[in-house]
C-alpha cells in the first residue's frame, strides 16, 4: 500500500471546490457502503459462559446488579 506523506484533509484541501465536493460524494458512498455490509449471524461464543456461577446467583440477581452497575455511571 501506497505511503502518504500529507494528510488527505489537507489534499482535498488544495483541490478546486467542484473536486471537493467529488471527493465528499465519493467518501458519503464509502461510508454508506461499509454502513451495508451484512454483519453475518450472530456467534453466540458467550452462551454458557456463567454456567459455573449457576449456584451462586439468579437471572434476577444479575439483572439487578446490572441495573445498579448502570446507575453508577449515569
Amino acid at each position: 500500500m501506497k505511503e502518504y506523506v500529507k494528510p488527505i484533509d489537507e489534499m482535498v484541501g488544495e483541490l478546486a471546490p467542484r473536486e471537493q465536493a467529488e471527493v465528499r460524494d465519493f467518501v458519503e458512498f464509502l461510508l454508506a457502503k461499509e454502513r451495508s455490509k451484512p454483519r453475518g449471524a450472530p456467534r453466540f461464543e458467550w452462551a454458557g459462559a456463567l454456567k459455573p456461577m449457576r449456584e451462586e446467583y439468579t437471572s434476577v440477581d444479575l439483572q439487578h446488579e446490572i441495573a445498579r452497575m448502570r446507575s453508577e455511571v449515569e
